[in-house]
């Protein structure tokens, strides 16, 4: 599922899918996406590049449009790639960074960028 929250700069994508589940935030506002592995028990930290996101106007009619049209094809489809790398737990300078929803989402859990 998806909300978007268009006054506070913030999508939420929620992906319930056994051990890939999955919640990620996109926080325009602080030009971080964040995204939350159950199966991993990991948070994943990127940029937004705009060149590369849809921006907060753009990601909403793209979810509307794969809902209602399953099978269009669209050239936004966004993937990322994790690689593995080194951990740390967040710490306040990296919550005033990320975002309160962030935070919210990782707190406690291993971060990487």
């Amino acid at each position: 599922t998806m909300t978007v929250h268009s006054e506070e700069h913030i999508v939420d994508v929620h992906v319930r899918s056994g051990v890939y589940s999955s919640d990620t935030i996109f926080d325009y506002s602080h030009g971080y996406i964040a995204t939350r592995l159950f199966s991993r028990n990991a948070c994943f930290i990127m940029k937004i590049k705009k060149e590369l996101i849809p921006e907060l106007r753009e990601i909403g009619r793209l979810a509307f449009e794969r809902e209602t049209m399953k099978d269009v094809y669209s050239p936004n489809n966004v993937w990322a790639l994790f690689q593995a790398g080194n951990s740390r737990l967040g710490h306040f300078k990296d919550w005033v960074l990320y975002g309160k929803h962030i935070e919210k989402l990782c707190t406690g859990l291993p971060l990487y960028q």
